[in-house]
């Protein structure tokens, strides 16, 4: 799989599908998932963001990188304990793939281990790439392997990995992110919904590949889940240097907030708000920075719920992008999350 990854940085278990998949604006894909096509069965278009939403981004990345980098040195330290030495990154592409690698480096650059590390799929209602599970324990001993993902939002990744390593014996079915408000992890650099710069852009920060895909008629039985590469946006690739900006920060001296305490849970504000507004589907509430941001990016919102509207430091990149297309801005009184999206039902329009 090409990648705008340094090969020393990570392998990815994905079949290349340049060229072979037609890629689809936001609409048709959106109106495509609500007629029961899988996402996981399509590519979405992607575009450069706007001259203004890239300044937004090196200023989200300037502001944050302390705090990411905080977070990856937290969970580096507490898969080594857990793990030792052998241990072997697997990173859930594509979110998790530049966490994995700044976990990666700081390892090497702090304990001088070269752990290995990997990016395979995981789909949503599809479940993990089995092809991909059997290249890694063909070669790694199952208790050696530690998921990485970015953030959580409800946790539906962590249930489908559950669910997943069901069929892998001792494989440790738990999911290393940087943020955690969903509350469904130990393995987590704070449960604070703080803004995480790689949340902020999609292939661009994340090596030049596609989200994964998985359709029977171009990934056969023995081929791993396939993503494709965007050569064309590769003057404007900025996965590096998200990486090697948060990387300059390790050591630094950031503390994350004090956590507050509340009697609801995450879970349980995610099902007040499918209630509050009325929503059929819990599939279409997309809470936390990390996840409204994709919704934006991606699908189709009509309504953006966020804590505040003069948070800019947090939510800056969300409200320009909520300008831009459009959207709704609504206060809600979280308490776990600092914003969530929240997905048109398109049979409503």
């Amino acid at each position: 799989m090409r990648t705008s990854y340094s090969e020393q940085d990570v392998t990815m278990l994905l079949k290349d599908i340049t060229g072979m998949v037609e890629p689809l604006d936001n609409a048709e894909r959106e109106r495509r998932i609500q007629s029961g096509v899988h996402y996981s069965e399509m590519l979405p278009k992607e575009s450069l963001p706007s001259e203004v939403y890239k300044r937004t981004f090196l200023t989200a990345l300037e502001r944050y990188a302390a705090p990411t980098a905080k977070a990856a040195e937290c969970i580096a330290e507490r898969i080594l304990a857990e793990k030792g030495r052998d241990v072997v990154l697997v990173s859930l592409a594509r979110a998790g793939t530049p966490i994995g690698i700044l976990i990666r480096r700081y390892l090497r650059q702090f304990h001088g281990i070269d752990a290995p590390h990997y990016t395979i799929s995981i789909i949503r209602g599809r479940g993990i790439d089995k092809n991909a599970m059997r290249y890694l324990l063909d070669r790694y001993e199952p208790k050696q392997i530690q998921f990485i993902d970015g953030w959580t939002g409800k946790g539906a990744i962590r249930n489908q990995l559950r669910e997943a390593m069901q069929d892998f014996p001792g494989v440790d079915d738990r999911v290393a992110v940087l943020s955690d408000p969903a509350g469904v992890t130990p393995l987590c650099g704070t449960h604070e919904d703080f803004l995480i710069p790689s949340s902020c852009l999609n292939s661009t920060v994340s090596g030049l590949i596609s989200r994964t895909f998985c359709r029977s008629d171009i990934i056969g039985e023995d081929d791993f889940h396939g993503a494709m590469y965007y050569e064309a946006y590769e003057s404007a690739d900025m996965s590096n240097l998200f990486l090697d900006t948060v990387q300059q920060q390790f050591g630094c001296d950031y503390v994350f907030p004090e956590e507050a305490v509340s009697d609801r849970s995450p879970i349980a504000e995610v099902e007040e708000i499918t209630r509050h507004f009325g929503i059929a589907d819990i599939n279409f509430v997309k809470p936390g920075i990390g996840e409204t941001t994709r919704v934006l990016l991606r699908r189709i919102p009509w309504k953006i719920l966020v804590h505040s509207l003069d948070d800019t430091a947090f939510l800056g990149h969300i409200y320009q992008l909520a300008e831009e297309k459009q959207i709704e801005l609504e206060v809600y009184p979280f308490r776990h999350y600092r914003a969530c999206g929240l997905i048109r039902n398109l049979a409503d329009t």
